[in-house]
């Protein structure tokens, strides 16, 4: 007896207004990823990626179609309901960190620890860094840290809850060759740990460390196959 995906997108729809015209963001992608894949969304810029994830994040709703996570409809949901969902199934690495920049490294993972209720927030915390590496960097303001680090510092925040589903878009957009690597190794052992990982990316030597690739073409998946260097577990 087979399992339901993990992600399930049922003939979903987006489409933005601007004025008088209408901006076909996706159209009817039907889309289902199981527990445990690592899946990276490739396509040109404006094919829809960012707001696939978007939709599978709960952060925008489809014009149409259903996005089910979990079991869970989305459109069951008030978003009150699914913002407290979000925070317990779903961690999110964007390519610009979104780091609160008042926040220190420390605080800034501890943050959904403590929107979530976790009472051991400081320790768990303080683990998530000593796994990326910057448990000397702790206490540091984001502005006193690299990109590659506040990345890495985003990563930790994202793992914090151990969701089962890690969004990442664009995570190596912005960051060096050896930062990138840095980073990917991450999803690699986040992966390899069990977490579900989906990348957006447009690097083709990115897409290619996940088992499968998906690949949109103006709002519609165009190819759906698995990658030639999958990683080992």
């Amino acid at each position: 007896m087979s399992h339901p995906p993990l992600v399930r997108l049922d003939c979903i729809s987006k489409v933005y207004r601007d004025g008088q015209r209408e901006i076909v963001a996706l159209d009817q992608v039907t889309l289902d990823i199981t527990a445990g894949e690592w899946v990276a969304i490739v396509g040109p810029s404006g094919c829809g990626k960012s707001t696939l994830l978007n939709l599978i994040a709960g952060i925008d709703r489809p014009t149409s179609g259903r996005v089910i996570i979990a079991g869970t409809d989305f459109a069951q949901l008030d978003e009150e309901a699914l913002a407290r969902w979000r925070r317990s199934h779903v961690g999110i690495v964007f390519q610009f960190f979104q780091l609160l920049p008042t926040l220190t490294a420390l605080e800034n993972v501890q943050l959904p620890l403590v929107l979530a209720g976790r009472r051991n927030a400081p320790q768990r915390a303080r683990e998530l860094l000593e796994r990326v590496g910057l448990a000397h960097r702790a206490h540091r303001l984001p502005s006193e840290l690299s990109g590659g680090e506040q990345q890495r510092v985003a990563i930790a925040r994202a793992l914090a809850n151990d969701p089962p589903l890690v969004l990442a878009d664009e995570p190596t957009g912005n960051l060096d060759s050896m930062s990138g690597e840095a980073v990917l190794e991450l999803f690699h052992a986040a992966w390899l740990n069990g977490t579900t990982i989906l990348l957006v990316t447009h690097d083709r030597e990115v897409a290619a460390r996940a088992q499968r690739i998906v690949e949109l073409r103006d709002g519609r998946v165009v190819a759906d196959s698995a990658s030639r260097v999958s990683p080992a577990r």
